[in-house]
């Protein structure tokens, strides 16, 4: 039990201390961000020969100063921020879009309540507690923030709007082929390539959702939030 404990401090730790990449939001990056879109624009900015720091996805002072040398550069305006139109021009991709800060609130909320239940027994049509499986652990804990999913892991994928795997943020839905054709299996992404499920192996745990086994199995994700 102390083993699961440490596990959920540090996966817990790893999630909220990156808010803004995974939050994703269409407001500009700035000094406090965290995440893949902020390494991004450091490996960028170094590139174009900005001493950026640590390329490590934390957008402190350093960043902040690397950019507005960039701004004052190219003329543009001096705030040490990066606006979604000079994200675009700098990574040739669009910032993530906003999910709004209650949605956030209710992403932090969802991820709060899966952890709640490592090491929760697998059962075969378990929705409860007392044993889960995978779709009736998904079922279970987005119930705890007022959504109501079906019941199968087929029926989920079918619910909120498919994601693609570049743009994918903790609390989607990520669906893989297991035992039979199609999707079979269900859990919630976390974040930094982590995902949290019920199994049959180990019950519920997080895993590494690109790792030898489910990376193979990895069919899609769906946003429901």
């Amino acid at each position: 039990m102390r083993l699961i404990r440490i596990l959920v401090v540090l996966v817990f730790s790893v999630v909220f201390l990156m808010p803004a990449a995974y939050a994703a939001s269409e407001e500009a990056l700035q000094v406090g961000d965290r995440g893949d879109e902020v390494q991004a624009v450091q490996e960028k900015l170094s590139q174009m020969g900005y001493v950026v720091g640590s390329m490590d996805g934390v957008y402190g002072d350093v960043t902040a100063d690397a950019v507005k040398a960039m701004q004052k550069e190219k003329n543009l305006p001096v705030d040490g921020k990066v606006s979604p139109e000079l994200y675009k021009t700098l990574i040739g991709r669009d910032l993530p879009v906003s999910r709004g800060g209650v949605s956030v609130a209710a992403v932090k909320r969802l991820i709060q309540s899966s952890f709640q239940y490592i090491g929760t027994p697998y059962w075969f049509g378990g929705t409860t507690p007392r044993g889960f499986d995978c779709s009736g652990f998904t079922r279970y804990v987005f119930s705890n923030v007022g959504i109501n999913l079906p019941r199968m892991a087929d029926g989920q994928f079918g619910v909120g709007r498919p994601v693609a795997t570049e743009r994918l943020q903790p609390g989607d839905l990520v669906f893989f082929e297991t035992y039979e054709p199609g999707p079979s299996h269900v859990g919630i992404y976390l974040g930094n390539s982590q995902f949290i499920s019920a199994t049959s192996s180990r019950g519920v745990a997080v895993a590494d959702l690109f790792g030898s086994y489910w990376g193979e199995r990895y069919i899609g994700a769906r946003r429901v939030l």
